[in-house]
Order: structure tokens, then C-alpha cells, then sequence
């Protein structure tokens, strides 16, 4: 894998992954859980686990100003998610996924009502839509909304 690794886990849920990025302990194996615990209990269509703690990264890009980010697990820990109070188990994993938006886990920037449009997170010269979660917010129901719920007013 000639592309370094990242602290980050990643889940696919539907066609296209959701990048999580945080500290150390704030929570970015517990919203890849609860994100796959989600699907099982039908509150998403699908979701299965890309990868837990490290990430690889690749961008590929198609034209000049557009391209996608590609993540993969990091080849020893692949399969494997960290369950905090139980820990390591494995679970269904994808090989590679494609990033469809980064949710960053306790940033001093997180709004309430962020600005419109959207915040973005530019990774390897890729840019994706960025949710920015405060340490004392609860993520799931925010990432949840995310996906499932249309953009608000303009």
C-alpha cells in the first residue's frame, strides 16, 4: 500500500462511505458501530464497516477539478472494529469504498447552525462535504439526518 494511513474509521452506507475523523477517544469507532447497528435495525438501507482506527487513502482523479477519494482499511486491521468495553471484533467489511462526506468528530469549529453553504474538508485535493460535530453532541442522530433528510432552505 504505497498510500500512508490516517486516524480514521469509515463506513459505507449505500454507494458511497462516511469518512469519520476525530481525536484519539472521541468516538470514531462507537459511530461506526452505531452506524452498522443502524442498518440492522432498518434505519438506513445499508452500511458496512470500510475501516476502524486507520485508513487508507486515494485519490483519483478523473478531470482537472474533480475527482473522488477512495478508503480502504489498513491491510492488518481489516475486518476488525473496536468495541469499547467488549474489544476487538470482526465484523463484514468492504475492500475499498468510495467517500461520500467526512464527518470530523469534536472540532473547536462546530456550529449550531453552520453557514451555507456547506463546509467542506479538502483531503488529498479532494473536496467533500464536511459535518462538523461539537465533543458534547451525540453524532448518530446528526449523521443520520445527514443522510436521510433533503437540505434545508438556501
Amino acid at each position: 500500500m504505497t498510500n500512508p494511513s490516517i486516524h480514521a474509521s469509515a463506513v459505507l452506507v449505500g454507494a458511497r462511505a462516511v469518512l469519520i475523523q476525530g481525536p484519539s477517544g472521541s468516538g470514531k469507532s462507537l459511530l461506526a458501530l452505531a452506524l452498522l447497528n443502524a442498518a440492522h435495525q432498518g434505519l438506513l438501507p445499508f452500511a458496512r464497516l470500510v475501516a476502524d482506527d486507520r485508513a487508507h487513502l486515494e485519490a483519483v482523479h478523473v478531470e482537472a477539478a474533480h475527482g473522488r477519494l477512495l478508503v480502504r482499511p489498513a491491510p492488518a486491521l481489516a475486518g476488525l472494529i473496536e468495541v469499547r468495553g467488549l474489544g476487538i471484533r470482526r465484523v463484514p467489511f468492504e475492500q475499498v469504498a468510495t467517500v461520500g462526506f467526512m464527518v470530523e468528530l469534536g472540532p473547536m469549529d462546530a456550529e449550531r447552525l453552520p453557514a451555507r453553504p456547506p463546509p467542506q474538508a479538502v483531503l488529498q485535493g479532494i473536496a467533500l462535504p464536511r459535518l462538523a460535530v461539537a465533543a458534547d453532541a451525540d453524532p448518530l442522530p446528526l449523521v443520520l439526518a445527514h443522510l436521510t433528510t433533503p437540505d434545508g432552505p438556501a
